[in-house]
């Protein structure tokens, strides 16, 4: 039975934006395993670990050796000219003919070699295979450093590369003189290891001494370690948490160490729109929110720590509450400042906004969603004509508010925010919530009468408009989003059950 033994490679650097961790493993994941594959070697399936300043590799069961190779190549026939049979031992790496077979065919007799290839030793195999597979890739962003040429993501320190217990030998060529020697050493958390080398034979090894200096290095348990303290935080509060996968594989990858942490949130805040409250939480702050039984935000916001601390966290807290209150005092501002602001004062703005060149402005698409709006009213039953074009008019108004301005994921709910403070019914307001709905496959689709006319107005006008002007999608490139308006009106009509004779 032939022998095998196991990799662990450990590329380890200044720390990685967490957003382009899990794409530079599968990407040099599948380099290695495309690189053994043509070497011969074979493998069990690549698992791979990443941390803010670590790309971790294991791949189990490789073979000591490459295979022995045997290939049979042949040559001109007999007799064939000088030139042909000279080629042909240049090709096969021999002086004479006295080193060849001739073979008998039915097309006559030819010369034959037998080349046999002993294999290499796989860890110089895998000495080539990583140099190449680093030095080979291209991250989205990179850096250029003053003391060397290399190119990286952050600061290459140092490549662990250890292939059944030993360290494999090879370097990665930094300019200048400088190289990242291969070795069987690392280190632990900036913080909370004891400041040691540590020293690692496998993989099982090297997780368990990073364990014990404060770096928990397999992904999906720091994660779910921070997923189960967050659900053990609102559990005490009472509270539920706010689900964000996104969020939580974000910070998964911004920390070596996990110590969930909850804050509160000034009550003087609690005023504003807790959409925005949540968004300028995750986008800025990288917080989780809670929401209390009754589907309220609660004045809690959680934050994950990459240390424990003797205090258990209170200053790091008090801190992290400082600059929530400078955040959202920001927002609260343009929050104040939009109520004040009647929503038809901001449509009268929309005249000064472009929607394309060719289309015009967006106080001109409105106005043409206005008159598609009014020959879909009929068709649509319990949908009031009044409501449907005030909705209409006024929703794109929130482009112009200073929190849209400064959260665009917002436009629509703050329209309605603003349209339910002013008084609009909830008919018109939520309308203008929704009329960009359904987004995709997974988005909910208006089922109100007034949102079903002002979200089929939205999407028809889009379509007509770009289709009119040439601006069709092809089948690379759509950059109007023109297939996902069709899929919406297909939607809004179909689950609606909507009889709708459109003009041609």
């Amino acid at each position: 039975m032939t022998q095998t033994a196991n990799l662990l490679l450990e590329i380890f650097s200044e720390e990685i934006p967490s957003g382009l961790q899990s794409r530079a493993v599968a990407d040099m994941a599948k380099t290695m395993a495309d690189k053994l594959s043509d070497a011969g070697l074979t493998h069990a399936p690549i698992v791979t670990h990443t941390t803010p300043r670590r790309l971790v590799f294991c791949i189990d069961d490789l073979p000591q050796n490459q295979p022995d190779v045997r290939e049979e190549k042949k040559g001109p026939r007999v007799g064939s000219p000088e030139q042909a049979i000279n080629g042909f031992l240049r090709g096969a790496g021999l002086d004479s003919l006295d080193d060849c077979q001739i073979v008998n065919t039915p097309k006559g007799d030819f010369y034959m070699v037998v080349i046999e290839k002993k294999g290499r030793a796989t860890a110089d195999v895998l000495s080539d295979i990583i140099c190449e597979t680093i030095n080979g890739y291209t991250w989205a962003k990179s850096m250029r450093f003053a003391d060397y040429d290399f190119r990286w993501v952050r600061p290459l320190r140092h490549v662990l590369a250890v292939f059944g217990g030993q360290v494999v030998q090879g370097k990665i060529a930094m300019g200048n003189g400088t190289e990242r020697v291969f070795t069987n050493t690392t280190v632990g958390h900036r913080f909370m290891g004891n400041g040691d080398v540590i020293t690692v034979t496998d993989f099982a090894d090297y997780e368990q001494q990073l364990a014990d200096n404060g770096v928990v290095v397999n992904t999906a348990k720091r994660r779910d370690d921070i997923a189960q303290q967050l659900n053990t935080h609102a559990d005490k509060l009472g509270l539920t948490l706010v689900q964000d996968n996104g969020l939580l594989d974000e910070v998964a990858g911004l920390v070596e160490h996990v110590n969930v942490l909850v804050g509160e949130i000034g009550d003087d805040f609690m005023t504003v729109a807790q959409e925005c409250i949540i968004l300028s939480m995750r986008e800025h702050q990288k917080y989780f929110s809670f929401t209390t039984p009754d589907g309220k935000l609660a004045p809690y916001f959680a934050t994950v720590a990459n240390i424990t601390t003797t205090d258990n966290g209170a200053k790091i807290i008090s801190g992290n509450e400082r600059v929530l209150r400078s955040r959202l005092s920001d927002a609260k501002f343009f929050w104040d400042n939009d109520c004040q602001t009647p929503l038809e004062t901001m449509v009268q703005k929309l005249d000064k906004v472009v929607f394309h060149a060719k289309l015009g402005t967006v106080a001109d698409r409105v106005a043409r969603m206005a008159k598609i709006a009014g020959g879909i009213t009929p068709a649509v039953q319990g949908a009031d004509a009044t409501d449907v074009q005030t909705a209409v008019q006024l929703c794109k108004a929130d482009l112009m508010s200073q929190m849209v301005y400064e959260f665009p994921e917002l436009q629509g709910v703050m329209g309605r925010y603003y349209a339910q403070q002013q008084g609009k019914s909830d008919a018109v307001a939520h309308a203008i919530q929704s009329h960009y709905s359904p987004l995709g496959p997974n988005d909910e689709c208006p089922t109100a009468p007034v949102s079903v006319v002002v979200a089929l107005a939205e999407k028809l006008d889009t379509l007509v408009g770009f289709w009119l002007i040439g601006e069709k999608p092809t089948g690379s490139k759509d950059p109007y989003a023109l297939r996902r308006a069709c899929l919406g009106v297909i939607r809004l009509i179909l689950e609606n059950e909507l009889s709708l004779n459109l003009p041609h």
